[in-house]
């Protein structure tokens, strides 16, 4: 038996990264997914996102656990598209137990240089999207009346500083004061909200040239071994970053009956960079 059997989960971002372990291993738990995700660039973000291809790479390796997943393409800014896809994935598949608002880009730039579109593409995907997340996908764990559990991706950004990322902190920064007030909305329909800071994993959206250069200005041309050098020096544990996996394992155990008492907090997979 899993820890999620029977449950039914709700994934932002889920055609790769973070987004697509925490598919594949709740799926390992039992569920089934309706997955979330974009195909085509995000204007402003200097690395490339999602791609024609990733989701159905997802919906093979959840299919391959003998599990049912409905994915279909929205993008977290468009409130209507997300709505249908909750719609149509809980009428497939029964329910919704489970909302991992996961979706999120990065960018970067000195804050009094930073153009508008560049501060409003980050807020209105890593801020107002995981609202719109919410608003569109919770209100069916609140119509099942078993109760679930919500988990918005914040980030150590959220806990500790750096130059350069101005909106990527506000953003994360603004969920957890989302997640306070959904906890205590949601918890007399025993609905538990909490929200996940990583500090870097090992992504896509990590792991290029942008953010290599955010990590080390002092080089023209940094590699992923001055990057990984640089990152290590932000944590206690003798680790540059973490896996995909260690943020998946944290989501399961907030998600599942392990952590039926845990909600308003701020759940930190960090290797001690806070400290």
């Amino acid at each position: 038996m899993g820890k999620l059997d029977g449950k039914v989960a709700f994934i932002t971002g889920a055609g790769r990264g973070q987004g697509r372990s925490h598919a594949v291993r709740l799926a390992q738990e039992g569920a089934d997914i309706i997955a979330v995700d974009i195909t085509s660039q995000v204007d402003t973000v200097p690395y490339d996102t999602a791609r024609p291809g990733d989701l159905e790479e997802t919906v093979r390796q959840v299919e391959a656990l003998d599990r049912r997943i409905i994915a279909a393409e929205a993008d977290v800014r468009d409130l209507p598209a997300l709505t249908k896809v909750a719609d149509d994935g809980v009428a497939a598949l029964g329910r919704l137990d489970i909302v991992l608002a996961n979706a999120g880009i990065n960018s970067m730039a000195p804050t009094l240089e930073m153009d508008e579109q560049t501060w409003d593409t980050m807020i209105g995907i890593n801020l107002t999207g995981v609202w719109k997340t919410v608003r569109a996908a919770v209100p069916h764990i609140v119509a099942g009346g078993c109760g679930g559990s919500v988990v918005l991706t914040s980030s150590l950004a959220a806990i500790t500083v750096n130059e350069n990322i101005a909106h990527y902190s506000a953003a994360k920064h603004g969920l957890v004061g989302l997640m306070r007030v959904l906890a205590k909305e949601l918890g007399p329909q025993s609905i538990r909200v909490n929200t996940l800071h990583p500090t870097t994993v090992a992504t896509e959206m990590i792991l290029n040239e942008p953010t290599y250069k955010l990590f080390r200005p002092d080089l023209e041309n940094p590699t992923r071994a001055d990057f990984e050098e640089a990152a290590s020096t932000m944590n206690i544990l003798p680790v540059s970053m973490v896996e995909p996996i260690d943020i998946s394992n944290a989501v399961v155990y907030l998600v599942s009956d392990d952590g039926r008492y845990v909600t308003g907090t701020t759940h930190v997979i960090d290797a001690g960079g806070r400290l």
